[in-house]
């Protein structure tokens, strides 16, 4: 598990709140790899685009029609932050597949964040828009009377797991990966099954590209479900 120790840049064994890391960098590297697909990259904007504007078009595209289709119109104001969420996560996943390069998103203490933010952001929404009304996204009305109160418990207990199903999704599936890609690189140096590692390392690896896109992608739809119920709590 080496590959996901968090160490100093500069060297040395001393982490504070302040020292560059290797997780920092990479972190740093995602958002610039952003700026120059979406800020760069369409810059010159043409009737015909070039192939990082289409990659950028595409991914603008994408993202609006999955916050309209489940929050509604009302949920386009928001668009530019679920945008910034998957924009990262993506690219930081796939910066991660690089050789030698370090991967954030399987960290405990990025995606936790990146979750609270998530729900604080939802639960604050919630009661700014809704104010008392917004309890009634615990209470199901459609159940009998004597279940309704047991239902709310179960619902309340839910809600507040959700940044943690959110987190360790995204952690654990990128941490599962990139370890079982390393188990069978540790079997490319035996003679005997080098060929056979050696295939099973470009399947992980195949499958790993697939991970990195979907695991952004239900980091990001998630956020729209929990933003659809803070804008409409009785839905």
């Amino acid at each position: 598990m080496d590959q996901f120790i968090v160490k100093p840049l500069f060297g040395g064994d001393t982490l504070a709140w302040y020292t560059p890391t290797n997780a920092a960098l990479w972190m740093g590297l995602s958002i610039v790899a952003i700026v120059v697909l979406l800020v760069m990259g369409t810059s010159r904007r043409a009737v015909v685009p070039s192939r990082m504007q289409s990659i950028a078009e595409m991914a603008y595209g994408f993202v609006h029609k999955m916050v309209v289709d489940i929050c509604g119109k009302e949920g386009v104001k928001f668009f530019p932050y679920v945008m910034t969420l998957f924009m990262f996560i993506v690219s930081a996943n796939f910066l991660g597949l690089l050789p030698l390069s370090f991967s954030t998103t399987s960290h405990f203490a990025v995606t936790v964040v990146l979750a609270m933010l998530v729900f604080l952001s939802v639960t604050i929404l919630g009661f700014v828009k809704n104010g008392a009304a917004f309890l009634g996204l615990f209470w199901v009305s459609s159940a009998p009377l004597p279940l309704r109160p047991i239902l709310a418990i179960i619902e309340l207990i839910s809600y507040f797991v959700r940044p943690v199903s959110h987190s360790i999704r995204l952690a654990g599936n990128l941490m599962a990966g990139h370890a079982v890609i390393k188990v069978f690189a540790g079997f490319a140096a035996l003679t005997i099954v080098s060929p056979v590692s050696v295939l099973a390392i470009t399947a992980m690896y195949g499958l790993e590209v697939l991970v990195a896109f979907i695991q952004a992608y239900v980091f990001t739809i998630l956020t729209c479900v929990y933003l659809k119920d803070a804008l409409h709590p009785s839905h």
